[in-house]
């Protein structure tokens, strides 16, 4: 067992942060043969109670200057309370910057519901990097509301300048961005992203049955995939400006696993209505059209309710180890595979066959004679006949033949 910790800062305590810290107590007492819910007891000898909050920050007044352990339950979150005994951590939440990472329609529903922003001082960049060094945190994990460009800016621009790994949990695009890449590259730190998938959502479900279409010869004509939900997430994506690049992950997470390219009128996939009864339980409504051996027409239909914030959890917890582990042995820059198999818009799309196996390979430090990177594949998939041709980043063995590499998101995000 390791005798170190994980020291991480959090930027938004909200409903995913909640599960997340509820896990990391949660899965401390259990046997590790016994562990249901997990992807890994285990990473590099890393359990979930290794992890540590060591700074959070938020902008409601309701955790603004709270201990972590209370704010994580504070409205207006409304997740699942699956492990209620939180000891005091001792480090209390800090006033954020507010940027874009508030939404003005906000002001109009129930603050039950709601975010209600604090009138605390906004901190200055410099106070944050200060912050950020004296907590001891290794790793900033950002988990700001969809549609915070600004905010996520900022708050990977202190995770550089403070010498943190970065996880970008939300579609705000710095993994994928090639200039970001560079500059945590440069720095020698590891970033993994973009936006979280779930351990069991909608999109690692849509993605699965694309795969299959493709993989058993299924022409696949037409798709949609509607989201609902009564989280502060989806009150927040009913300002469709939000909305821009959440809809470009979702879409194109499932896009790259097409046998080709759907076109854009035949493809729906995104946030559709705000429940508010149904708090942090998202349901999710899949449809697939297609033709099968002779032309003849088929559909298929999913119904899926999750949890949302645990569902996040479940990934985030393996991605945060991940990145432990990149910085103990002085990895940097885009972590593949993990960000591949943990995230709708990483870098480089793969199947998700193909991302375990790169991810396990991380873990395991499997070792492979470094590949040449591919060219992009813009929006196409493509089976793999060269894997010298095919297969970037070096943390994993080659392809077999018949995997997939399906983008290179580099190119055009």
């Amino acid at each position: 067992m390791s005798t170190s910790k994980i020291k991480i800062a959090v930027v938004g305590v909200g409903n995913c942060v909640s599960s997340l810290v509820q896990g990391i107590h949660h899965y401390a007492d259990k046997d590790e043969a016994d562990v249901p819910g997990l992807m890994h007891s285990k990473i590099g000898g890393y359990r979930p109670s290794d992890i540590e909050i060591v700074a959070a920050f938020d902008i409601d007044r309701r955790k603004v200057g709270s201990d972590v352990s209370e704010a994580i339950f504070a409205l207006p979150n409304c997740t699942t309370v699956f492990c209620d005994q939180i000891p005091v951590s001792g480090v209390v939440v800090r006033m954020g910057q507010v940027l874009d990472g508030f939404c003005e329609h906000m002001r109009e529903y129930d603050e039950r519901r709601s975010f209600v922003l604090s009138a605390h001082n906004e901190p200055s960049r410099e106070e944050v990097v200060s912050h950020l060094r004296d907590s001891g945190a290794q790793i900033l994990a950002n988990y700001l509301p969809v549609g915070s460009e600004k905010a996520t800016r900022f708050y990977a621009e202190c995770a550089l300048e403070a010498g943190l790994a970065f996880i970008n949990n939300i579609p705000v695009f710095i993994a994928s961005d090639p200039e970001w890449a560079k500059r945590f590259a440069s720095r020698n730190l590891p970033i993994i992203g973009d936006d979280i998938k779930a351990q069991l959502g909608a999109t690692i479900t849509h993605r699965v049955l694309t795969d299959l279409f493709n993989r058993r010869g299924v022409k696949l004509e037409r798709t949609y995939q509607l989201n609902t939900g009564g989280n502060t997430d989806f009150l927040n994506m009913l300002d469709q400006s939000r909305l821009v690049s959440k809809k470009k992950s979702k879409t194109e997470a499932v896009q790259s696993v097409a046998a080709e390219r759907i076109a854009d009128e035949n493809i729906h996939v995104g946030p559709s209505d705000y429940v508010p009864w149904q708090n942090d339980n998202k349901v999710a409504f899949i449809r697939i059209e297609g033709k099968l051996f002779g032309g003849v027409p088929m559909n298929l239909e999913v119904r899926l309710s999750v949890e949302d914030s645990p569902n996040s959890a479940g990934v985030a917890i393996d991605a945060i180890r991940c990145c432990k582990l990149a910085l103990e042995r002085g990895e940097s820059g885009i972590l593949t595979g993990p960000s591949a198999y943990f995230c709708k818009h990483p870098p480089v799309q793969y199947t998700d066959d193909v991302a375990y196996r790169m991810t396990e390979d991380f873990i395991s430090e499997a070792s492979a004679e470094p590949p040449a990177a591919p060219s992009p594949i813009v929006g196409e998939a493509a089976a793999v006949k060269d894997p010298e041709t095919f297969w970037p980043g070096s943390e994993s063995e080659s392809p077999r033949e018949g995997d997939i590499l399906v983008r290179d998101v580099r190119s055009d995000s």
